[in-house]
């Protein structure tokens, strides 16, 4: 008898397992999965927030990246913790390393945000659960206005999408316009945000948005 093992689901459904156990114990806390691709402005975004939040709010980061803890060591030149998860070479991060990462970064008991910076990857990242409460896909001016129909998983996928270093709209051509659409096509449901970290546009109105859901979470998880 020849029996067929799917391997791809296989390693879904254990992924799904994890998660949703992850999840299930972040119930006062929001965990945030950062999906882009590489050189978009998580990390800027997330050093924006961190500026931006800190004071009001305990912050612990996750950072994903094939080699270098280059992106975790800016956060914590900020004051917050940051666990850095070498991939030496995946494209994505799993339930499985953040579980982890959760025992061995000693983040504060009382955390309010978990912000996960997936590697940069459009594709890879989509498919893998982390037991976040929402995806959000950050979307650079500078990558063209293209990308939500050519990667329609994750702007399907993410709840919210943040279109970074909008200040350099005059610079670029970049149809604002299209992704608008496009991004309103594949999650009709979803939320786009104009951001500049460099000039501060639209980093009151994300992070509004951040404590807003983490509101909401807690009160309907009490």
């Amino acid at each position: 008898m020849t029996e067929v093992i799917d391997v791809k689901r296989s390693i879904l459904e254990a992924n799904e397992a994890e998660a949703a156990r992850l999840r299930a114990e972040s119930t006062s806390r929001l965990v945030v999965n950062l999906i882009s691709s590489p050189g978009s402005g998580k990390t800027t975004l997330l050093e924006a927030t961190v500026r931006a939040m800190s004071s009001r709010f305990s912050i612990g980061v996750i950072e994903g990246d094939i080699a270098t803890e280059r992106d975790a060591m800016r956060l914590r030149a900020l004051g917050v913790p940051a666990y850095q998860i070498l991939t030496g070479g995946a494209c994505h991060l799993d339930a499985r390393q953040i579980r982890k990462a959760m025992q061995e970064a000693r983040f504060p008991t009382n955390l309010d945000f978990l912000f996960i910076e997936n590697v940069g990857n459009l594709i890879c990242p989509t498919s893998y659960d982390l037991g976040e409460d929402f995806k959000v896909v950050v979307l650079s001016v500078t990558e063209g206005e293209d990308k939500p129909f050519k990667y329609p998983a994750i702007f399907s996928r993410a709840s919210v999408c943040v279109l970074s270093k909008v200040d350099l709209l005059p610079h670029v051509s970049f149809d604002l316009d299209a992704v608008r659409g496009q991004v309103a096509s594949l999650h009709p449901c979803g939320r786009l945000l104009l951001t500049s970290a460099r000039t501060g546009e639209g980093i009151a109105e994300w992070c509004s948005m951040l404590e807003g859901a983490l509101l909401q979470k807690r009160f309907v998880t009490r």
